[in-house]
């Protein structure tokens, strides 16, 4: 069978990554990085080189549409026809009923521009309602709404080029080792060219990133404000402003000067936390650098008071006049990977297509007579956004929605108003590539979607770069493309509401609905309307504005100064430092703080797929300060409470000197798919950005308080459908006060949960629906009087399976033996019965792994380090950091600063 590799981008963040496709009989079998590709030049990081084992048709795959006859029934699986019937039937009815406003979309920056732009057109110029909101609105929003404040428009100014060019780089509120790998692989190769390149990094706590940094700026949660404030007086002190350019290209400096009077640099760290003169130097720094960039995410924008962070920070490019030159501006990093195209085609709550708003009558015409429709369709009113959205539907003035390609059941804050509105809704429809998300059992109505590697279209990335995306096989079962479900539906509901009249979606390819939106962007500062498919076929990738009569696109903007304002000059805010959302107190006296590990992606239902990704942090835990842990009497692997105002979540405590005292880390990623929790989200508050409306996911006030569960139970499971198991597994976790799943290897599933002797009962449950009853091939040991359950399941001389429940701490040595013991996958040697009181050496169960690509451990690094061994010798032996490289930050971290790793 001949094997077939074309050209597309990945899936995953918003560095936009270019990657050859491998196929063979109608299966990805690979993903490599394209070295012809300007975002990456053939760079992956970990998780794109793993994107084959995430979309076959046996890793939990959304493969039938499904409906629920009634809301407390089970889903039954339906054809297309009767899927799409309902979808649409089930809108007309509610719109007939209450309006258009009743109707809600929710849509993903992981939506190709072309599905975007029709869901946009769906919502808008079909049904009349503003209300369809994004994910984007998470993660971007407040970036987006300072960008357009202070630059006039959308989008960031600079490009990749400049990380390269810049002598020195302000990273604030992003971890860019675990968050964009691929970018920070450039950074430290400008770094090692041009090593008097100076890093400052701000971030609470002492992340990969931050740990490379020549300055590290731990700032207390939320303080950033007054950090650029406190800078930027210095600036003004020590006479290091770009006068000429403040007097001709800015307006309002003086009003903000007469604000930083206060924000003096000792006053300002003290708010911050830092010593003072770190921060006069990180302004000198800044001031004095021929070429100075930031680079910022999501400890910016996910924020009560985001949209001001963003303000403070481009104020000191604005005064400096670091702006529109090679090496220069503020650069906001995006976390999806079409998050920018989702903008550009107005496929959010509060604004229209080509960066027009809705307010404007004169765009909302515009708009209107492009899709050949009455103005008076087109809503003046915003839309809600996600946080309004779902407060809607629970308080029942939105009775449908529906939701593509994202798992706001997982990914919201306040998890619990938002189960409850799904819960309430009248109609949910979910369309999803994957079956069993958070969001999906909620579902009325499921959508099988194809996902990445299926279909074609195109995205824009964090520079503004548009790439094609391209299918390299057919989607799994019935899966379709969301472009194809989302105009089947639209034309189905145009019959129902406006009989007669011509379709609005008669665009059948993804070419020419790109067509249709190109000339919506003409004459507007995203202007690419002279690109086409065969422009981006022969040309390659390229970047906006774009207009007609041009063969390729703008780098950098505001290169002449001219800003896109009215009067074409930026504007200086003058934003008030405000405290988080939810101060600190007595009874909640941690902040924490919620953030990405480096191999997971999003609440994981994509990457918690492969096995690989779980061997860099294999379960859920809660990071805190030793300091904080020894006052409360805490070690390492305790289980703890976390309470906010709003929920509850049991975590492992893992103790690190990395997170500040007083502050907790929580990872985003692990939700009721691989616990028995939602998640974080649990803990954390709808509060929003008012001009931004993004809520304040980074932040919360908790409570912190030991466990006492003795009752401990491993499972490991050789089984040949890892999604089936997975899913059963996983119904059982919630009997447990603590439980989390993992995949230990590609056949080997391991859940560990903590409970008291009374929830014996559902263990066996569990072990009858697992095959673990006794037999000749499964052993059994039990303790009643101890408590102490073991069985071992044998397949010849080697083990398929285990149960180890007990609370003897002497015990898990022993599980810990049997465990690699399965994992290794060899012939027990000796007795069968030997393994219930196995000797020798004590393994772990799972290792950090360092580098996941080579699946090289800490312990193998720290061993060849007593040797004597270099970070050369290292790379040379093991073979670490020398496939993707998202492990070098962590590698050169032990070798190199051992004393602070």
């Amino acid at each position: 069978m001949s094997q077939t590799e074309i050209r597309s981008t990945c899936c995953y963040c918003g560095v936009g990554c270019g990657v050859l496709i491998q196929s063979e009989a109608g299966r990805i079998i690979s993903v490599r990085g394209d070295p012809e590709h300007p975002a990456n030049y053939g760079r992956m990081c970990s998780k794109g080189l793993n994107l084959a084992a995430t979309t076959a048709s046996d890793s939990g795959r959304a493969l039938v549409p499904s409906m629920r006859l009634t809301r407390d029934s089970a889903p039954q699986t339906v054809s297309w026809d009767e899927a799409l019937d309902s979808t649409a039937d089930g809108l007309a009815r509610i719109i007939r009923l209450h309006g258009p406003d009743a109707v809600a979309l929710y849509v993903s920056g992981q939506l190709l521009t072309e599905e975007y732009y029709q869901f946009n057109k769906l919502a808008k110029g079909l049904i009349g309602t503003n209300n369809i909101d994004t994910n984007s609105r998470l993660c971007m929003s407040s970036a987006v709404t300072a960008y357009k404040q202070a630059l006039g428009a959308d989008a960031p100014p600079g490009c990749y080029e400049d990380l390269e060019l810049a002598d020195c780089v302000l990273m604030a509120g992003s971890n860019m080792a675990y968050a964009h790998p691929v970018l920070f692989r450039r950074l430290e190769a400008a770094k090692a060219a041009r090593p008097d390149t100076r890093w400052i990094v701000v971030d609470p706590r002492r992340t990969d990133t931050a740990a490379m940094a020549d300055l590290h700026l731990a700032i207390q949660p939320g303080t950033d404000v007054a950090l650029f404030h406190g800078m930027l007086h210095h600036l003004i002190w020590e006479g290091l402003l770009d006068r000429a350019f403040i007097d001709a290209h800015t307006e309002r400096f003086d009003a903000l000067k007469e604000k930083l009077r206060d924000y003096t640099p000792r006053m300002a760290a003290d708010l911050c936390g830092i010593a003072e003169q770190d921060l006069r130097l990180a302004a000198e720094w800044f001031g004095r650098a021929p070429a100075a960039m930031s680079l910022y995410c999501m400890g910016l924008n996910q924020s009560s008071h985001g949209t001001d962070k963003n303000l403070a920070l481009i104020n000191l490019h604005l005064a400096t006049g670091q702006i529109g030159r090679p090496g220069t501006g503020p650069f906001s990093l995006t976390g999806q990977p079409n998050a920018m195209g989702g903008r550009e085609v107005g496929g959010m709550a509060t604004m229209l297509a080509a960066h027009r708003e809705i307010h404007d009558a004169g765009h909302r015409q515009v708009v209107a007579d492009h899709w050949q429709i009455p103005v008076e369709r087109l809503s003046a009113r915003p839309g809600l956004t996600a946080v309004e959205l779902f407060n809607a539907l629970h308080e029942g003035k939105v009775k449908a929605v529906w939701i593509v390609c994202t798992n706001p059941a997982h990914s919201m804050p306040d998890l619990t108003m938002v189960h409850e509105a799904l819960q309430a809704a009248e109609l949910v429809i979910v369309q999803d590539a994957f079956a069993a998300t958070e969001t999906t059992v909620f579902a009325d109505i499921l959508l099988p979607a194809a996902s990445w590697g299926e279909k074609d279209g195109t995205v824009s990335n964090s520079e503004r770069r548009i790439s094609r995306v391209r299918a390299a096989v057919p989607p799994p079962g019935q899966a379709r493309a969301d472009g194809w479900i989302v105009r089947e539906v639209a034309q189905r509901l145009e019959t129902l509401l406006y009989p007669g009249q011509p379709t609005l979606f008669g665009a059948s390819t993804a070419a020419a609905v790109f067509d249709e939106h190109c000339q919506l962007t003409a004459g507007r500062s995203l202007d690419y309307s002279g690109l086409s498919y065969a422009l981006l076929e022969t040309e390659g990738p390229q970047q906006w504005p774009l207009p007609k009569g041009q063969r390729t696109g703008q780098a950098r903007r505001y290169t002449d100064g001219h800003f896109a304002t009215a009067n074409g000059r930026a504007r200086f805010h003058a934003p008030e430092y405000q405290t988080t959302a939810e101060s600190t107190t007595a009874h909640y006296p941690f902040h924490l703080i919620s953030g990405r590990l480096r191999d997971q992606w999003h609440g994981m239902s994509r990457s918690g797929r492969v096995a690989q990704l779980f061997s860099h942090h294999p379960e859920p835990m809660v990071q805190m300060h030793p300091e904080d842990a020894s006052r409360r009497t805490l070690n390492e692997g305790d289980l703890v409470r976390l309470t906010s105002k709003r929920g509850k979540l049991v975590l492992p405590v893992q103790l690190s000197v990395d997170v500040p005292p007083g502050c907790v880390f929580v990872p985003m990623h692990w939700g009721s798919q691989f616990t028995n929790s939602p998640g974080v989200n649990v803990l954390t508050l709808p509060t929003v950005d008012a001009a931004s409306r993004q809520p304040e996911l980074k932040h919360a006030a908790i409570r912190l308080e030991k466990v006492t569960l003795p009752w401990r139970v491993v499972i490991a499971l050789r089984v040949p459908d890892l999604t089936a198991s997975r899913i059963m597994l996983g119904n059982a976790l919630k009997h447990w006060p603590y439980a989390a799943l993992s995949l230990a290897s590609t056949d080997v599933l391991l859940l560990k949960a903590a409970g008291e002797r009374s929830h014996s009962g559902c263990l066996s449950e569990l072990m009858q629906s697992l095959n673990l009853m006794p037999g000749p091939d499964v052993l059994v040991y039990q303790d009643d009087r101890r408590g102490v359950i073991k069985r071992v399941a044998w397949q010849g001389s080697r083990i398929t399976g285990l149960v180890w429940a007990s609370p003897l701490p002497t015990d898990w040595n022993q599980a810990s033996q049997v465990v690699a013991r399965l994992l290794e996958d060899r012939d027990w040697e000796g007795p069968r019965l030997a393994v219930f009181a196995p000797t020798g050496q004590v393994p772990s169960v799972r290792e950090h792994m360092v580098c996941q690509c080579q699946q090289v451990s800490e312990r193998a690094i720290r061993q060849l380090m007593t040797q004597g061994a270099t970070l050369p010798d290292i790379q040379q032996r093991l073979g670490c950091g020398t496939v993707c490289g998202s492990c070098l930050p962590e590698l050169k971290r032990i070798v190199l600063q051992p004393q602070l790793a």
